[in-house]
């Protein structure tokens, strides 16, 4: 046997190209004196009652398999949550699976409902494996670009100029990453009326829900005539500093969720079961944490986007997420030399903003899920960085905390 493997690589995975996010991760992480704005990820610990609730299990014995779908108690907890929370009711017993990850849930749902060609609208930017898992499904990705003009926002016109008789489904990710643009009830509301006028699924990536910061988070799957096209993604990576957990869940129609049951069973037969126990006490008794830290996060918003369009950087106000997604066409240069430029010479990591979409070209995505100490320290030398490619600004990186 030769050692060329080409013959035997799938072409559709030999065509996918690796995470942008992780190139520049990757490359930061073998520096010294790096301040990383790359990451999608808190800088909080995992408050401790949830991991002490995982140890607990532990100490108990739970170490065996649960239900594929998940522990009965926890899907009774997601339940609860989901209703109370964004007023949409699913049966514990078989309208919920608890997944490896937010990630994996888009995985299950893509896997579920293609077939090879159907054709999922992408709003972008967009995160870096939404197309990528479409087409490991057999599906292919169109991309419904948006703009800063608009806020980052889709219009209902934008998606029906994309759709054509191969559309089956639109992944709607709100908050979005990488631009932390939500969109409100009334505008939701409008996007589901095209969506039920050329019969589509929707796949609802509300993973950042509970990190919105200026109008209430609405659930795409509680806009009328939505509750029965929507697969609702969410997770507890976010709101609840649970990543490296890799505890997600996903809710549907009873008939959606079977499939993608079936599916689940021969790749994963369930989640890791004493991180389900610290996800039930994830719902049961850590809000007040939630909250605190969604307030702390939205102070460090307001800093970043103030202080990135002082030092000459355009930067829109995003609604929520941890991400500000400023242009940086001042400084001539391309997303990716931006970035690798900034890296070598101020040693802060960011993510240039064409690894999201076309539409993402010109701009760098900054995640402030950081301290305020290091937010500010990478914004004195993005400052320094900048002014040196003869950038002017309008004001120098205080100090104050913006509220």
């Amino acid at each position: 046997m030769k050692n060329d493997y080409a013959h035997y690589i799938s072409q559709t995975a030999k065509v996918l190209q690796p995470s942008g996010i992780r190139k520049f991760f990757d490359l930061a992480a073998g520096m010294k004196d790096v301040i990383s704005l790359g990451v999608g990820e808190p800088d909080f610990i995992t408050p401790w009652n949830i991991r002490e609730a995982a140890i607990l299990s532990m100490e108990q014995g739970f170490t065996s398999y649960t239900a594929n779908a998940g522990l009965l108690e926890l899907r009774e907890e997601i339940s609860i949550y989901l209703r109370t929370r964004f007023s949409v009711e699913y049966d514990a017993k078989n309208q919920i699976i608890v997944t490896v990850g937010a990630s994996q849930a888009i995985d299950l749902a893509f896997r579920a409902i293609l077939n090879q060609g159907d054709e999922v609208l992408i709003v972008e930017p967009a995160f870096v494996s939404y197309a990528p898992l479409v087409s490991l499904a057999g599906g292919k990705p169109i991309a419904v670009s948006t703009s800063a003009e608009n806020g980052f926002k889709v219009t209902p016109e934008q998606i029906e100029q994309a759709i054509t008789e191969k559309t089956k489904a639109i992944l709607l990710c709100f908050p979005n990453n990488p631009t932390g643009t939500s969109l409100n009830e009334t505008e939701l509301i409008e996007i589901a009326k095209m969506i039920n006028k050329h019969d589509l699924l929707v796949v609802s990536d509300e993973i950042y829900a509970e990190l919105t910061y200026d109008e209430t988070f609405t659930s795409f799957a509680s806009i009328d005539g939505m509750y029965e096209r929507t697969i609702l993604i969410n997770g507890f990576s976010k709101g609840f500093a649970m990543t490296g957990w890799r505890l997600g869940m996903l809710a549907a129609p009873k008939e959606l969720v079977e499939v993608m049951l079936k599916i689940f069973q021969y790749t994963t037969m369930c989640a890791p079961t004493m991180l389900q126990y610290g996800a039930i006490e994830a719902l049961r008794n850590t809000f007040h944490e939630v909250e605190s830290m969604q307030k702390s996060y939205r102070r460090r918003r307001n800093y970043v986007v103030q202080t990135l369009n002082n030092i000459g950087l355009d930067c829109h106000t995003p609604g929520g997420a941890f991400y500000v997604f400023p242009s940086i066409r001042a400084t001539r240069l391309t997303s990716e030399q931006f970035a690798e430029e900034l890296l070598m010479k101020e040693k802060v990591a960011v993510v240039p903003g064409n690894v999201f979409g076309e539409s993402g070209e010109g701009y760098i995505r900054c995640s402030y899920a950081s301290s305020m100490p290091q937010l500010q320290e990478a914004l004195k030398r993005m400052q320094r960085f900048i002014e040196a490619k003869g950038v002017s600004s309008n004001n120098h990186v205080g100090e104050s905390i913006y509220y």
